[in-house]
């Protein structure tokens, strides 16, 4: 696919988001689409996800609008860089936001298949940024979001007398 059929098929998926019109958005997935939210932590595979996944984001977000500014691709994939503008509202993301409408520079990966989107990785953002503009804690956010990291465990380091032979291994695999 050439780059501006590309990049008509992300701007309208823009158009679409920034109206939060779900079933225009849904009209430019491949059925297989895959959503990747790396500062959320979420990925959704199909379309029958990806439409709860915009439905949402958009209670979440309801006046959610981006803009794309420029744009990149190699003939398979498609980089676009712009600001997205939103309100964080509800309680989601288990915290009280102050109301304040966000903005942030945004860089969104696009893959296509049969003449669709077919891979966002939507939405390289600084999480941060976003609470900070909302008034919430990062630090909740991300709890939320990712879990509490400290209930995590360390994994296993090997004993000085078993480090570099096949005996730890062995035993901790």
């Amino acid at each position: 696919m050439n780059g501006d059929r590309m990049f008509e098929l992300a701007q309208a998926l823009a158009i679409a988001k920034s109206r939060q019109d779900v079933p225009a958005a849904m009209e430019l997935f491949h059925q297989d689409v895959v959503l990747e939210v790396p500062a959320f932590g979420t990925t959704a595979q199909g379309r029958a996800a990806n439409e709860k996944a915009l439905i949402r984001f958009f209670a979440s977000f309801p006046d959610y609008d981006v803009e794309l500014q420029g744009h990149a691709d190699d003939g398979d994939t498609l980089i676009c860089w712009g600001a997205a503008r939103m309100t964080l509202t509800g309680d989601r993301f288990a915290v009280v936001p102050n109301g304040n409408r966000a903005e942030l520079p945004v860089f969104i990966q696009f893959t296509f298949k049969d003449g669709l989107i077919a891979g966002e990785r939507f939405f390289f953002f600084d999480l941060s940024a976003l609470c900070a503009q909302s008034g919430v804690s990062t630090d909740a956010v991300r709890r939320k979001v990712f879990g509490d990291i400290a209930d995590v465990e360390p994994r296993p380091k090997p004993s000085p007398s078993t480090q570099g032979d096949k005996t730890w291994h062995q035993t901790h695999e």
